[in-house]
């Protein structure tokens, strides 16, 4: 029963992140927003919007569990802030080699994704700290760690679809412009591998 209930909240919160920009239209609808003439700092709102809706779904998914699991995380601080900083520093160093690789010898140049975030950076700093540096990190973290561990419950497996599917929807739902741009799914996915090895630790 447990797993089937596990299954379910990972495929709800799946479908919530995948379709997140059905959101967007409600300020859209209330507020007569064109979208095709909105400025940047109009469109981060409005993903700021659908974050905050993924994340009060997610909570109400995942709340309980999350404080239990904040209390045991708080019962040894330093060594999980070691483990973190760890596997962060990992997979940022292997996201860092396997760009340089793609952009310089490859030259393919930023992804699409990473392309696209820099731009809003510029148009609207302060906004895409609230978005990229809160509500994206939390929201990613209960997706793909969270709901998947639930329910892959041997390590390796866990760690291997977290990291995957995390590298994954980093790239799709851009236009690819050659197969080769397949291979943004390193360095996003090594960053996925290590949090949910952070994760598991």
């Amino acid at each position: 029963k447990k797993t089937l209930i596990n299954i379910i909240k990972l495929v709800v919160i799946f479908v919530v992140f995948l379709f997140s920009s059905l959101f967007k239209l409600i300020p859209v609808y209330l507020f007569n927003i064109n979208t095709k003439k909105a400025s940047t700092t109009t469109l981060t709102l409005l993903t700021i919007f659908a974050d905050v809706c993924i994340l009060i779904i997610a909570l109400l998914l995942y709340g309980k569990e999350l404080k239990d699991e904040w209390k045991t995380f708080k019962k040894k601080p330093g060594e999980n802030f070691d483990i973190s900083i760890k596997y962060y520093f990992i997979g940022l160093g292997i996201m860092i080699g396997s760009n340089i690789i793609i952009n310089y010898f490859l030259k393919l140049g930023n992804s699409q994704n990473e392309t696209l975030i820099q731009g809003m950076i510029k148009t609207s700093p302060w906004l895409m700290l609230l978005f990229a540096g809160l509500f994206a990190p939390i929201i990613e973290e209960i997706v793909f760690r969270k709901s998947l561990k639930n329910v892959f419950k041997n390590k390796y497996l866990f760690i291997f679809i977290s990291g995957f599917v995390f590298g994954l929807l980093h790239i799709i739902g851009y236009d690819l412009k050659t197969p080769l741009e397949l291979l943004y799914i390193i360095p996003y996915g090594a960053l996925g591998l290590m949090f949910a090895l952070m994760d598991y630790k």
